[in-house]
């Protein structure tokens, strides 16, 4: 089955894919200046070891990063399913509350229609 063109889910889907290119390298330029930050405390390193210690504590800062948004986006699908079902009950339960509802008002009308004659 072809998938239809929509320009507007498109384009949401583009802004967002956007937005989570930006935010990453806005973290990972934030875990490059805090290794900075780091070595400048430590002035007896060399300028190998200064590069050494700022490449591990960035890609464990990155790291942890990554395991943070992972943890993020896995529970906002587990509640995206969760409301999603939710929603559903409450949907079929209005449903059903307003076929009941309707049923009742017309019995009671009919009811009204008949005992007048």
């Amino acid at each position: 089955m072809e998938e239809r063109v929509n320009p507007r889910r498109d384009s949401a889907r583009g802004l967002n894919q956007l937005e989570g290119h930006l935010l990453w390298a806005a973290e990972v330029d934030e875990a490059r200046r805090r290794a900075g930050r780091f070595t400048a405390e430590l002035p007896w390193l060399t300028t190998a070891q200064r590069e050494e210690v700022e490449r591990v504590y960035r890609a464990d800062r990155i790291a942890a990063s990554r395991e943070t948004l992972v943890r993020i986006r896995d529970r906002a699908a587990e509640l995206r399913t969760e409301y999603e079902g939710r929603y559903r009950q409450l949907r079929a339960r209005c449903v059903g509350l307003t076929a009941v509802a309707v049923a009742g008002g017309a019995g009671t009308a009919i009811t009204a229609l008949l005992t007048r004659r």
